[in-house]
């Protein structure tokens, strides 16, 4: 992780190809293309404290006492129990390119769902559904 605030669709595009960026249409690339087109917007604006926190937010995940495999299942469950599907989707996309099994992401959606309590559930479905899409990928 570069520490550009790469992070829950917060920051900006990491060099290289990624698992949204293999897909030549679809939901998951407008995803990546909005969320890189809306960023560059917002750090254009030079906001000292926005820069500041999408800047923070990538170096959280960096590797650390904790691998970035790691804070990436923990910003999934993070994600879930906020309920934001963009957040949800991006780490599941990073989860993917870490190579996280589908067994490890459910480990991690049931502590999510444990922790959010049932209001989750519509969430946990669009994850599991986002997930099978990214295996399909493969």
């Amino acid at each position: 992780m570069s520490g550009d605030g790469e992070h829950v669709g917060h920051g900006l595009p990491a060099a290289g190809g990624t698992a949204e960026e293999s897909l030549a249409g679809g939901e998951l690339a407008e995803f990546r293309a909005f969320r890189e087109r809306m960023n560059r917007e917002i750090l254009d604006e030079g906001n000292l404290v926005m820069n500041r926190f999408f800047n923070l937010d990538g170096r959280a995940y960096e590797s650390g006492a904790l691998d970035v495999r790691t804070k990436e299942l923990l910003g999934l469950v993070a994600s879930l129990v906020l309920r934001c599907d963009d957040c949800v989707t991006y780490h599941l996309t990073r989860c993917r390119e870490e190579g996280v099994t589908r067994a490890e992401i459910f480990e991690t959606l049931s502590v999510g769902l444990i922790v959010g309590g049932s209001i989750v559930i519509p969430h946990l479905r669009r994850a599991v559904a986002r997930w099978s899409e990214l295996q399909a990928m493969a």
